[in-house]
């Protein structure tokens, strides 16, 4: 393999936070379409993608792309692909699918064909009739959208949002590249302080943290193609050694994470130590009505509790309230809040300077952003 087309998948609403991403590990040849990212790279930048991607949900390398509105065609063509290039004859190679407005309709009958056709082609090239599927694992996945069928293998493994930090949570946690792509949006800085007054498990304060720090959201796990013969552990080892030698350990932030419940920070300061970035949070169990900052600017980023979490509308409906009085204290500062509600900005008390849309899971929720005044430029 030299030039490979790769696909980095995300939720909705992130796929230009991806695109960024991408462009700023050097892969300028992307094309951004709804849940996806399509870029170009050699074996080395399946490594660095999955270790450096922290706003996509996974990276899927993309075996080939075509029409088919009859079995026959999705068995001929599949078959026609390169598949023994890349899989070993001792692979395993199950076959997951999906199928949207297509002839095709047939989950289960498409992953059978596509399973049927790479057997085909690897007999040819191996030489066997049979495959036991003892070794390596690569999970391929049959796409069909609109009558084009589009052929992958997952490259990652568990999803990017499983950083291997997060040893325990509390409540519904907030998805690690969620979290990520709230503090991206909110083009907070290292030299800006950072608090979130409902910090629950840490995956704001710790996400930021490791933003601040350059630290590579995949670092500390593995994943499913490092045991790929076709990559080689060399491509991997240099990866890595890139992650250690862009971290800036040295950096020194100012984040802070508060909530009332004593087990949530608990919680909250474990998986900052698994992260690495114990000493660049002060967590602390706090009512948020006592919430304050000595510092004249900086940028409040939450996911506060809302109806499908907490259950008590009225609940949710009062503390957006209090929250529209506390934050105007410190009325420098800007504020990102997530929210499910559709009338946050009327509980809240002051519409947003802008607002974006985004899932947290299942749940469409908006991202309310309050700008404050900038600080001075520093001389």
């Amino acid at each position: 393999m030299s030039k490979l087309e790769l696909i980095a998948t995300s939720t909705f609403g992130l796929e230009a936070l991806v695109a960024q991403e991408l462009k700023d590990l050097g892969y300028d040849d992307t094309k951004v379409e709804n849940g996806r990212v399509t870029f170009t790279g050699n074996e080395s930048a399946i490594c660095r993608a999955n270790l450096w991607l922290r706003t996509a949900d996974r990276v899927r390398l993309k075996v080939g792309e075509f029409k088919a509105t009859t079995f026959d065609e999705l068995f001929e063509n599949t078959k026609t692909l390169p598949w023994p290039d890349i899989i070993p004859a001792d692979a395993a190679f199950p076959v997951d699918g999906k199928s949207v407005q297509s002839t095709l309709f047939s989950i289960s009958d498409c992953q059978a064909i596509v399973k049927k056709a790479v057997v085909e082609s690897m007999k040819k090239r191996y030489k066997k009739e049979w495959f036991e599927e003892k070794g390596p694992l690569y999970k391929l996945e049959v796409s069909m959208l609109k009558d084009v069928a589009t052929l992958t293998i997952d490259t990652s493994g568990d999803g990017l949002h499983k950083r291997g930090y997060r040893i325990t949570g509390s409540g519904a946690p907030l998805r690690e590249n969620l979290a990520a792509a709230m503090v991206l949006i909110a083009r907070w800085q290292p030299d800006i302080a950072l608090i979130d007054p409902f910090c629950g498990s840490g995956t704001i304060p710790i996400e930021a943290a490791m933003i601040g720090m350059n630290l590579a959201p995949g670092m500390n796990r593995n994943f499913i193609s490092e045991k790929w013969p076709v990559i080689g552990q060399d491509f991997w080892r240099e990866a890595r050694r890139e992650t250690h030698e862009n971290a800036k350990y040295d950096n020194k932030l100012d984040i802070t994470g508060t909530d009332l419940d004593q087990k949530a920070v608990d919680i909250a300061r474990k998986n900052a130590v698994e992260a690495g970035v114990e000493d660049e949070i002060h967590f602390q169990v706090m009512p948020f009505s006592e919430l304050s900052s000595k510092k004249k600017y900086g940028k409040i980023i939450c996911n506060p509790p809302y109806g499908e979490r907490l259950g008590n509308m009225q609940e949710v409906e009062n503390l957006y309230r209090e929250m529209g009085k506390v934050f105007k204290r410190l009325d420098t500062w800007s504020f990102y809040i997530l929210s499910a509600h559709e009338r946050f900005e009327n509980h809240y008390g002051k519409r947003a300077s802008k607002r974006r849309k985004l899932y947290h899971g299942n749940i469409k929720v908006q991202y309310y952003q309050y700008f404050g005044p900038r600080p001075p430029r520093k001389i």
